[in-house]
């Protein structure tokens, strides 16, 4: 008897809670699922919520709740790329979510090969500030992605960098002050261009210290080095890929996937982006080895691995050697210098 009333409590005692959950108005869950899915890490964590009740799993998929779903919320795994994720990213778009747009619209131009709606996308939502879809159509109209080499837009590129740095994206902030440095696409200005180049540094290096708190008593030692045009040397540190880059790379990484014969992928790993034409990317002029889709990726590989990879290692070798004797030779020079002075 005092099971089945324990029992018959905890029957009551839930149905109590059920009965609470339910008198919630919509509007308030739809303001708690719109935080959840704005600060979820991971889809995981949205949908296993979603996956409660049948209330949670459509109020889930309210427009308000689609259009505040962040970048984490929208990471697709290429390896889990299926209509459902399709459709799902879809909704996103149909309820105007602007990380949606940008997500769906590189998915669609570089990975399905659908340039148009792609680019559709990519427009939508830099029509609504989205800085990293600006300076990706920016790099598109650098660099013709999508046609042939006449269809390049220079001016059009110039002012596409211009506001997505403007909005505080350092890649873009970087890549307009070369193009100032080389008069690409703008008339030259080698003062505005350095002036934008240290400004791009001083963003990068604060957007670290903000990351990794420098005052804190158990901070992590951080090594830098000199700062230049292509930014500061962090040897321990690497910059976090954005979900759509992340899914770029493994679409054409593990999948096995080409970009199309005798095309090439941009050559820093955090890229993920493809030539939809031949030769359209930049080679580097040092090794002629490596090429990049921008002055960006070219900044952040050059820090991370490719300045000890760009000459070849005789030349290094040979001038390491060269240095040895050179510096031998001033020393012999010297003990003489002395032995004559005694």
């Amino acid at each position: 008897m005092k099971k089945l009333r324990r029992s018959a409590g905890h029957i009551h005692h839930d149905r109590t809670r059920s009965d609470l959950f339910e008198s919630l108005h919509d509007d308030i869950v739809i303001s708690v699922l719109c935080k959840l899915s704005s600060t979820a890490s991971s889809p995981s964590d949205f949908i296993s919520v979603l996956l409660t009740c049948k209330r949670l799993n459509k109020l889930g998929l309210h427009p308000l709740v689609l259009s505040k779903s962040g970048s984490k919320l929208l990471a697709v795994r290429a390896k889990s790329w299926c209509d459902e994720a399709h459709r799902f990213l879809k909704l996103c778009v149909n309820a105007g979510n602007s990380e949606a747009y940008y997500t769906l619209g590189m998915i669609r131009f570089y990975c399905l090969q659908n340039r148009g709606s792609g680019a559709s996308l990519l427009a939508k939502a830099a029509i609504k500030s989205h800085a990293p879809a600006l300076y990706s159509l920016a790099l598109i109209q650098f660099n013709g992605s999508g046609g042939l080499k006449d269809d390049k837009d220079l001016r059009a590129g110039v002012a596409l960098c211009a506001r997505s740095a403007f909005l505080g994206h350092v890649d873009a902030l970087r890549e307009l002050g070369h193009c100032f440095q080389d008069g690409y696409g703008v008339r030259k200005n080698i003062s505005e261009g350095r002036r934008l180049l240290v400004q791009a540094n001083a963003r990068e290096l604060a957007s670290v210290l903000r990351v990794y708190n420098i005052g804190a008593p158990n901070r992590m030692d951080i090594e830098f080095g000199l700062f230049s045009d292509y930014g500061f040397n962090l040897n321990l540190i690497g910059r976090e890929m954005h979900p759509v880059n992340k899914f770029m790379v493994e679409w054409f990484g593990s999948r096995g996937e080409n970009p199309g014969p005798g095309l090439r992928m941009c050559s820093y790993d955090g890229c993920g982006r493809p030539e939809t034409r031949k030769n359209e990317f930049r080679r580097c002029s040092g090794c002629g080895k490596v090429n990049y889709c921008s002055r960006g990726c070219q900044a952040h590989d050059w820090r991370m691995h490719h300045k000890v990879e760009c000459a070849p290692m005789e030349e290094w070798m040979g001038r390491a050697i060269d240095d040895v004797e050179e510096e031998d030779n001033r020393n012999g020079e010297d003990e003489v210098m002395g032995d004559r002075t005694v």
